[in-house]
């Protein structure tokens, strides 16, 4: 075993005061951040590692299917439908220019975009809801954990050799490492690095990144990282995730006719917007809030009104085109202004958003919130579809290991027990597309009946 490798699977609770960063910031060299979980050549020598990911992620079949993946508005419900493909290029977009500007590597932090939802179940987070309620007796579901179970696992792409010599944190010979992307690309999609139940700063809350029996993998991608903390081409992607579907969403809800910019002037709409608003900016003030919609509806590009003409469908463009281009400008004058010039990468620095424009972006996620999901048909739709999760999973559980894709009736086999099992049935279901989750419970629940 060559000593780079051995190095690089080095349990990082060797040293618990070891929080050197990584990469060209930091103390290691950039065969740290670039290593893979089994080494591999390169096909192509003249690539970085970063290439390599990139390419990796964008030809998965995992995020090929994000198009059939709801992200608001269901696929095939609309003739202007995001699907979680597309928002995820769209953040993929964002984060590039946004790394680029900041001294990160684009290629990993575009990487990190393209993979941040590749977890995601049928249904958005209805479906990551009620899978979580369906998996916990292994543990529980979340999307950001399942998208490192992909990366590391589930999309086949390498395993280690089968004659791979025991080395702490080193793939168990002959399993599948998924895409066996690069320790810094795997950490940079990492948006919650801990464990359920090791949030830093809330136990009980229901955000974690990896699941009890992924945690090799984990240790090993956070080899020399500080504990809890994530990494800043993580934080770019963090944020650059929220300014895509923030903007994005209450594009949509215009075009569909769900949202009236002139209800967002009145009293009574703005207190019950704001109720709502409170969620993504716990402990902000009514009057906060108020402010931050007051600023935005004072730019010029701010519409009055939408009636579908060119001129108005233009103007919602580059309503769109204006938001991201603020949020994303805030953020790298706010984050050079404490860090200075020169490359920011992996624990040099922390992304800084000024406060005023987390506001704006909180009051925009909640305008979407408000006047598209929570309309009541999409409330229907969400129950309707919270009871196919359920189904599909007590079906599956309790039928045929045979009536799963071949990959997951492997898994299913090899389970040691009822737990792992149940984790190859919930692995299944969230590999589904809407459509197919729909066509698989349909099947399922007429062959069980009498």
């Amino acid at each position: 075993m060559d000593a780079t490798y051995a190095a690089a699977h080095q349990d990082p609770h060797d040293d618990p005061h070891d929080d050197r960063p990584d990469g060209p910031s930091g103390g290691r060299p950039d065969e740290h951040a670039e290593a893979r979980w089994v080494p591999e050549p390169d096909k192509r020598p003249g690539r970085t590692a970063y290439q390599r990911d990139r390419a990796r992620v964008l030809h998965s079949a995992a995020l090929r299917r994000l198009a059939g993946t709801t992200q608001v508005v269901a696929p095939m419900r609309s003739d202007f439908p995001r699907t979680r493909l597309t928002h995820s290029l769209e953040c993929a977009q964002v984060g590039r220019e946004l790394g680029a500007a900041l001294g990160c590597d684009p290629d990993l932090v575009e990487t990190a975009c393209l993979a941040h939802d590749i977890g995601h179940p049928p249904f958005g987070h209805t479906g990551e809801e009620a899978l979580d309620q369906a998996a916990k007796e292994c543990g529980g579901f979340e999307g950001n954990a399942q998208s490192l179970r992909i990366l590391t696992r589930l999309e086949p792409k390498r395993f280690a050799p089968l004659d791979e010599a025991p080395v702490r944190l080193a793939p168990r010979p002959g399993r599948s490492v998924g895409l066996n992307l690069s320790r810094a690309a795997l950490d940079a999609a990492t948006k919650y690095p801990w464990p359920r139940g090791g949030h830093p700063l809330d136990p009980d809350s229901a955000k974690f990144g990896v699941y009890a029996d992924d945690l090799p993998v984990f240790r090993w991608l956070r080899s020399g990282a500080p504990q809890g903390r994530r990494c800043f081409e993580a934080t770019v992607m963090d944020w650059s995730d929220d300014v895509a579907y923030s903007t994005h969403d209450v594009e949509d809800g215009l075009y569909a006719g769900h949202i009236d910019p002139a209800a967002l002037r009145s009293a009574d709409e703005r207190a019950e917007l704001f109720k709502v608003a409170e969620r993504y900016a716990p402990g902000a003030e009514p009057e906060e809030f108020g402010a931050a919609l007051d600023r935005l509806q004072a730019e010029e590009w701010w519409p009055a009104s939408y009636d579908g003409s060119p001129r108005s469908r233009a103007g919602l463009k580059d309503m769109t085109s204006q938001l991201i281009g603020r949020f994303c400008l805030a953020a790298e004058q706010a984050t050079r202004a404490r860090y200075g010039p020169g490359r920011l990468t992996r624990y040099a620095a922390e992304l800084v958003v000024p406060i005023g424009v987390r506001l704006e972006c909180a009051v925009l996620k909640a305008v979407a919130v408000r006047y598209v999901m929570q309309r009541d048909e999409q409330a229907q739709l969400r129950t309707r579809q919270r009871i196919v999760i359920a189904e599909l999973a007590e079906l599956l559980a309790a039928g045929d290991p045979a009536d799963l894709d071949p990959v997951f009736a492997a898994q299913y086999a090899e389970a040691e027990d009822d737990q792992g099992a149940l984790r190859a049935v919930i692995d299944q279901i969230a590999t589904l597309t809407d459509a197919s989750a729909l066509a698989w419970h349909a099947r399922l629940v007429s062959a069980a009946r009498p």
